[in-house]
């Protein structure tokens, strides 16, 4: 995730809601700029947590050729393929 001011800016101006930890050396910038360097933005690391999980799950998807080129032409058979992707990841855990 990119924590730059400007990335962070459109990301609002757009809607979308965000969570990036911020970077030392972005936070020590910060800091050193004094009341000029503004506020901290927002971080919510339990929410982090979670988005970190299903990051893991899409990288385990994509282990799966078809699923990481795309090779179905409709929708709904993408759809399904990535469905019984997900069941047999899931089936591997129990």
């Amino acid at each position: 995730a990119y924590s730059s001011r400007g990335f962070r800016a459109y990301l609002r101006r757009r809607g979308i809601a965000h969570t990036i930890p911020e970077k030392q050396d972005q936070q020590r910038h910060r800091h050193n700029r004094g009341r000029h360097g503004g506020r901290p933005p927002r971080f919510d690391r339990e929410t982090y947590r979670r988005r970190n999980t299903v990051e893991r799950c899409f990288n385990q998807l994509k282990g799966f050729r078809g699923l990481a080129t795309r090779y179905d032409k409709t929708a709904t058979s993408y759809e399904a393929a990535v469905t019984l992707t997900s069941f047999l990841l899931w089936a591997r855990s129990v």
